[in-house]
């Protein structure tokens, strides 16, 4: 497990620092490739049903991968900058999905409570004294208040009502931040950088005789709220919540009939989602140092939906893929401008020609495996 880890990031760190648009094509060809050795071959599948069985000491050694990974790319600004894009980007999905493929709640407003949360460390970090530990979390906190309240209309409503539901919601954010001087207009506000425990992140030059690249604690922090949004929906994922919220989007009548209260476990989905989503939005802006309404937008919203639908509905970890293949392939091609849109295109519609459930879909909840764990506990 540790070897096919390994390649992995050996792989990602390949693909991060290449400039050449052939090396970056030759990944995406081997990339496709493996997802077919792993589907196709009786070796791929018995390594997936490894790697499921001690996924703990996997995600472990991710964790320690991603860290590495910082440390290799310490004074290069570009590389550290995509890391923390799709770290943080990776931690919101999360709060996606588990909203749409845990407890069936359509949210096409990811991007709006996104940049909530990025106006609200603005208007805390410039206006009241509070230590940015805090202020993340009064992002979380004002983005999941706001999601209950856009959950009343939605929970009234079904199929794709609902998703117009959230539609409106987000373009009434956005139209609202852009008409609002007092939250900057088209214009925007500066966000103050990062600062915890008295470590300005902005601020980091260097330790010692080394060189760093002040994106180097941004890349740390963006990885370690990663990793927490990880652990916290695993955690409820694998307990009798999860259960609940997975009979809540598989039957609503079913669920009812057992006692389950539907609006009630919604909308803590939708709470907790959006506050992971806000928190992850005001990392993202104090890292910038800048946000406007543009961030809010429809497409911007498309984007985290593509991420959690390509890496495969309820795979906390298809996020990371994904978006790197959203977010830093884009990049990577800009030197062939006139086909870049078509091989991105390309890519995505093989995905999901071949792979409909996503690049890594999530395996199905057996009740064996649930009560032969608790046997042998």
């Amino acid at each position: 497990m540790v070897g096919v880890v390994g390649l992995v990031f050996a792989a990602l760190a390949f693909l991060l620092h290449a400039e050449n648009q052939i090396s970056v094509v030759a990944v995406l060809v081997s990339f496709v490739a493996l997802i077919g050795v792993v589907d196709g071959t009786a070796i791929g599948r018995d390594l997936t049903a490894t790697c499921r069985r001690h996924a703990g000491f996997g995600n472990g050694v991710a964790l320690i991968g991603a860290l590495a990974l910082v440390v290799l790319f310490r004074d290069d600004h570009y590389t550290l900058l995509m890391m923390t894009t799709v770290a943080l980007y990776a931690a919101a999905c999360i709060g996606l999905n588990l909203q749409l493929a845990f407890a069936g709640v359509v949210n096409f407003a990811g991007a709006a409570f996104f940049a909530i949360g990025s106006y609200t460390a603005a208007i805390l970090g410039n206006h009241t004294a509070l230590p940015h530990l805090l202020v993340l979390a009064g992002c979380g906190i004002v983005a999941g208040v706001l999601g209950l309240c856009v959950l009343l209309p939605v929970l009234r409503t079904r199929g794709h009502y609902a998703a117009l539901v959230t539609i409106a919601f987000g373009l009434l954010i956005r139209t609202f931040l852009e008409v609002n001087d007092l939250l900057g207009g088209p214009q925007g506000l500066k966000v103050p950088g990062l600062d915890l425990f008295g470590l300005q992140f902005n601020n980091v030059r260097e330790i010692g005789p080394i060189d760093l690249s002040f994106y180097v604690p941004y890349a740390v922090f963006g990885i370690l709220l990663f990793a927490g949004a990880f652990v916290l929906v695993r955690l409820i994922e694998n307990s009798w919540i999860g259960i609940s919220l997975d009979a809540v989007r598989a039957d609503e009548v079913a669920a009812s009939v057992f006692g389950l209260s539907i609006a009630y476990w919604k909308a803590f989905a939708f709470l907790v989602g959006n506050m992971l989503i806000g928190v992850a939005g005001g990392a993202y802006g104090m890292m910038n140092g800048f946000i406007n309404p543009n961030g809010a937008g429809l497409g911007d919203s498309l984007i985290l939906l593509s991420i959690i639908v390509l890496g495969g509905l309820g795979n906390l970890w298809g996020t990371i893929g994904a978006a790197v293949v959203i977010l830093v392939l884009p990049e990577k091609l800009q030197a062939i401008q006139e086909y870049r849109l078509l091989i991105f295109a390309i890519l995505v519609m093989l995905i999901l020609r071949f792979r409909p459930s996503g690049i890594m879909p999530r395996s199905l909840r057996m009740l064996s495996r649930v009560l032969s764990r608790g046997e042998r506990a």
